[in-house]
């Protein structure tokens, strides 16, 4: 029988094997939060001229959204998809073992969006600085309201390829944080944690979208494969309101605000990135021959995305 991603579940999942991580004040003294080259805004003239707290609280600011839009992603967005799988709601002929392994998803996923909140509020309380009084979950609405556009005819295809999508990516902060000696411990322990859990879960949906792929009729094949270039930026596509928050509490009026929104968030500012951290997605998609299909190869070109390299 072949091995799966998950049948070690139970030995080494974070929800089964890990701890809480705990921030305590002057533990990390001199450390950041947040790598200060993960928050695109902090090069920006304007925010170089703020005083160095203002500059500091901008970076715990940009790590509570990456932690709070986390708690959204993981129950609102992996586990709709997750339950879809798990309960044979999604069409297809799945196997006993591979909904089994959903529930497993399901499960790490419930546990991240907790952790997330959990080491949040602990640094709120530690730092001083309070987490903004917003809905950090506003792009996940977002996201459905442009699935419901792009396949207007199959909603649940549409959120179990949002899933595969985001479960695909290359997490870029995930990877780099836990390795990164200027970032609080905590931080750097949870992000390894989250991403331990997550190399599974691309191996599950990678595997799940091939069984996917080959249920789908010619018709929602061609559907599906237009519609993934759009999910895939609409995945990698930064939440502005929770920055715009965070420059405006910084003392930025709106005029400079807008001028940084501008300059650092502009659409391609950083293509190069957005292209390595989507090499996974686009070779999945390559791999079930999604490229082949009429239309396709030009709709992912025009975002940017064929263009990359697919070699291993």
């Amino acid at each position: 029988m072949t091995s799966g991603p998950l049948d070690r579940w139970y030995e080494t999942a974070g929800v089964r094997t890990g701890v809480r991580r705990m921030f305590h004040e002057g533990a990390d003294q001199g450390l950041v939060f947040f790598p200060e080259a993960l928050v695109p805004h902090l090069d920006h003239p304007a925010v170089l001229a703020l005083e160095p707290a203002r500059r500091r609280e901008l970076t715990v600011r940009h790590l509570y959204g990456f932690l709070l839009a986390t708690t959204h992603l993981e129950t609102r967005v992996v586990n709709r998809a997750a339950e879809r799988i798990a309960n044979g709601r999604t069409g297809l002929p799945l196997t006993a073992g591979l909904r089994e392994d959903a529930f497993k998803v399901y499960c790490d996923e419930g546990y991240h969006a907790l952790y997330s909140l959990d080491l949040a509020d602990q640094i709120a309380a530690v730092s001083k600085v309070p987490i903004p009084e917003r809905d950090y979950g506003g792009f996940v609405d977002r996201m459905a309201d442009s699935a419901r556009r792009l396949l207007p005819d199959r909603p649940e295809l549409a959120a179990l390829l949002q899933a595969v999508v985001f479960e695909t990516l290359i997490t870029a902060v995930l990877n780099e944080v836990p390795n990164d000696e200027s970032v609080v411990r905590p931080v750097r322990d949870l992000m390894r944690d989250h991403a331990r859990d997550e190399g599974r879960h691309h191996r599950f949906f990678s595997a799940f979208f091939t069984e996917l792929w080959a249920g789908l009729d010619p018709a929602d094949r061609r559907a599906a494969a237009l519609a993934l270039p759009d999910l895939i930026q609409i995945a990698l596509g930064a939440d502005l309101g929770p920055v715009v928050d965070s420059l405006r509490l910084a003392g930025l009026d709106r005029q400079a605000v807008g001028a940084v929104l501008a300059q650092c968030y502009a659409p391609g500012f950083d293509t190069r990135r957005i292209q390595e951290i989507a090499r996974s997605t686009l070779r999945l998609c390559a791999s079930v021959g999604a490229f082949d299909l009429p239309g396709v190869r030009e709709a992912f070109a025009a975002r940017g995305l064929y263009e990359v390299d697919l070699a291993p």
